[in-house]
């Protein structure tokens, strides 16, 4: 009877004595148990209930990941370890000898990350890559095929490729620093080491052939990108604070007058009466009419886009239907609704539908859901559902995403706005990140980065000291997922310097005549899960095994080899086939690396460079442009707005190298989900050589009414040689 009694006692006696001697606490490897094709999951200890894939409601497109194919799981990362100590869970995972690092959320200064410490935490961005950023996404791809997500709603401690274990198996040489001059203070470490302060968490590994391929199952297994409307990807202007209809208005007349495109504008806080907190009511003394005043500017073919933040006013309409459904802690005197609870979305959607949606707002901007801590709600937090203050904050933005999504869905209308706040599983969702911070070179950065985190940023315009500078930052806004004039502070127009106003006309101009490039770049996004914006090693031959690539080199004098190892976060592709290097202000020359195969200079056609480092200087008026060998760049004639839903345009197609090739291009009626059910159409490009040699362009047009462009002209832009 004793022993009966110590049998059953025992495993919780010894789980007390791990507790209270944690460094005897066992780790274990994970169970892989495969959860779509080139995916696999494990579960460690007892996970939250709460977390960012659950939040973003993902459900993963299954065909297009059986159309990937099957990989094998990554065997090194079968070594991976878990453990639960401390109130803690630990996760171990091996790291090969050259392995290069990328991910753990949208960061601004370097696009590779082995040798960093990061605390993942959702926040404003500080200048700093320590994890506290825009979307701490806890996802990290590996050059070897492989991604890792840790799906917690938590503040996860990140040390990627820093600690050292005594019994690592490949341990760093011992050194005297006395004698040894080439003493490295940062041994060498062969793991990603995390902790997570909860008591279990849920991992995913991700495989593929390429880091290519393991983006595109993350972004497919999440649900495949966003595909904005159409008139997502024209350009926007955010005006001033405090501006009426009528000064609107005069801004949309000037675009018009002027030649400069336009296809939806930003409202900033004073269209509500109240702000900070908010009441998300029409100011009646500067908007009498709302819904006239919308509908005019659909009527123009020009949409609208909200400024809000979530926290409510106590001269809001719902504001003492909320109360129950609020936090313990206020931001800027405004309550802070729990989002997860469906009374306070079906508030939201209540008045929401009927001030905006109803009288055909088409999206928001939704600001101040990030941080900093002495602004936002402190761990300490509650909230009535039971979501701590610190899980709160790591999906509050990706909640409001996901709710806001969902009101347009109903109405089968497709929005496309702005967010502050993101997290994993953010794939789908018809939002782009933006922020306060304000360095362009760090802007391409954060444009890099956001390619391996199934995240969309923009690098928008604000102001600049010169006109040199704005031009730079202008022709950057142009190349990006969301091209944006955000001038809520100070006003400022694209042509607000003179001296580059016609430059600037032209690369606007220029993004408005890719819209067929751009449009089927995000149908990329959507259906196979490549990103329409990509970190250089996302592209074809820009792996770090480049060393055959000259054929003639070895390793260790190959400068283009050595030149792929080190942190490319100034140059991106934009689709297959552009290569954008941007230039910034004073630089007058610069380096850009060239994957392999030829790339042509896109405004001339002139050979740039094979698989190769190359110098450029480049004219004021021009963004450094590369296309591809291969590559077909689809473009329509200019027009000031995006077009509507039902109208034929011609098609130019512009071709560049002396090789054949084909390509299919995607279209729909660009505002409604219709695309979801199969009504869409593909038209197939080809090129080909006559029996002379001479290349010859074809295209076979869809007969759908879901294809909108007719009467392909091509042009050959390759100069021959």
């Amino acid at each position: 009877m004793k022993y009966s009694v110590i049998h059953r006692l025992l495993p919780a006696m010894l789980s007390l004595f791990f507790i209270q001697n944690p460094i005897l606490a066992q780790s274990h490897t994970m169970d892989w148990v495969p959860v779509a094709p080139g995916v696999w999951k494990a579960v460690t200890g007892n996970p939250e209930n709460i977390d960012p894939l659950r939040i973003a409601g993902i459900k993963p497109d299954m065909h297009a990941l059986q159309k990937l194919g099957e990989t094998t799981f990554p065997q090194n990362l079968r070594q991976s370890t878990s453990e639960q100590y401390d109130a803690k869970t630990m996760l171990w995972f091996p790291l090969l000898k050259n392995e290069q690092l990328f991910g753990l959320g949208l960061n601004f200064k370097s696009v590779q990350q082995r040798g960093t410490v990061k605390e993942l935490q959702v926040d404003h961005y500080g200048g700093e890559d320590n994890g506290r950023t825009h979307a701490p996404v806890p996802f990290y791809i590996s050059d070897n095929g492989y991604g890792v997500l840790v799906n917690v709603a938590r503040r996860i401690k990140v040390y990627a490729g820093i600690a050292v274990r005594k019994d690592s198996k490949n341990p760093p040489e011992e050194m005297n620093r006395n004698t040894q001059r080439n003493w490295n203070p940062q041994p060498y470490s062969d793991a990603v080491e995390m902790i997570i302060p909860s008591a279990g968490a849920e991992i995913y590994i991700f495989a593929g052939r390429n880091p290519m391929e393991v983006v595109q199952r993350y972004n497919l297994f999440c649900g495949g990108g966003v595909l904005p409307p159409k008139w997502g990807l024209g350009f926007t202007q955010r005006v001033p604070t405090l501006y009426t209809d009528k000064q609107v208005m005069e801004e949309v007349n000037a675009f018009e007058e002027k030649g400069y495109p336009l296809s939806f504008v930003g409202l900033e806080p004073g269209w509500q009466t109240y702000s900070y907190p908010n009441n998300f009511v029409w100011d009646e003394s500067r908007f009498p009419q709302p819904e006239n005043f919308v509908q005019q500017l659909l009527s123009k073919n020009i949409r609208v886009n909200l400024w809000i933040n979530p926290y409510i006013s106590s001269h809001a309409p719902f504001f003492n239907e909320m109360q129950p459904y609020t936090g313990t802690h206020t931001v800027w005197a405004g309550q802070v609704p729990d989002l997860t609870m469906k009374p306070v979305q079906d508030l939201y959607k209540q008045l929401f539908s009927q001030q905006h949606l109803n009288i055909g707002v088409s999206g928001y901007k939704v600001d101040e859901t990030d941080g900093y801590d002495f602004w936002l709600w402190p761990d300490a937090a509650k909230f009535p559902s039971g979501v701590s203050g610190e899980q709160m904050r790591q999906i509050y933005g990706l909640q409001f995403q996901k709710m806001s999504d969902a009101w347009f869905r109903e109405k089968n209308q497709r929005t496309y706005g702005l967010t502050r706040a993101s997290n994993a599983g953010a794939s789908s969702m018809p939002y782009v990140i933006y922020n306060d911070y304000y360095n362009h070179r760090d802007f391409i950065t954060a444009l890099c980065n956001s390619s391996f985190i199934g995240v969309l940023w923009t690098p928008e315009a604000r102001s600049s000291k010169t006109a040199e500078e704005w031009l730079r930052r202008m022709q950057t806004v142009c190349f990006s997922p969301m091209a944006m004039l955000n001038a809520w502070a100070d006003g400022t127009k694209p042509w607000s310097f003179p001296e580059v106003a016609d430059e600037v006309k032209d690369v606007m101009t220029l993004r408005m005549q890719l819209l067929p490039y751009l449009y089927n770049s995000f149908a990329q996004y959507h259906f196979e899960g490549k990103p329409p914006v990509r970190a250089m090693n996302l592209a074809d031959g820009f792996y770090f095994d480049a060393k055959t690539e000259k054929g003639k080199l070895n390793s260790s004098d190959n400068p283009y080899e050595m030149a792929l190892k080190k942190d490319i976060n100034d140059q991106f592709m934009l689709g297959d086939y552009i290569l954008v290097a941007p230039l910034f202000a004073g630089q007058e020359e610069r380096e850009v690396i060239l994957p392999k195969g030829r790339w042509y200079d896109f405004y001339t056609g002139e050979l740039a460079g094979e698989s190769d480092i190359i110098k450029i200087k480049q004219k004021l008026g021009k963004i450094p442009l590369f296309v591809k060998e291969g590559g077909f760049i689809p473009m329509i004639p200019y027009m000031p707005h995006t077009p509507e839903k039902n109208e034929m345009l011609p098609l130019q197609v512009r071709y560049y190298g002396n090789i054949e090739n084909t390509m299919e291009l995607y279209d729909d009626d660009g505002e409604t989900f219709d695309y979801e059910k199969g009504n869409f159409a593909k038209a197939t490009l080809s090129v080909k050589k006559d029996k002379k040699g001479a290349l010859k362009g074809n295209a076979v047009l869809p007969k759908s009414k879901y294809f909108h462009y007719n009467n392909v002209t091509w042009e050959f832009i390759t100069k021959s040689r």
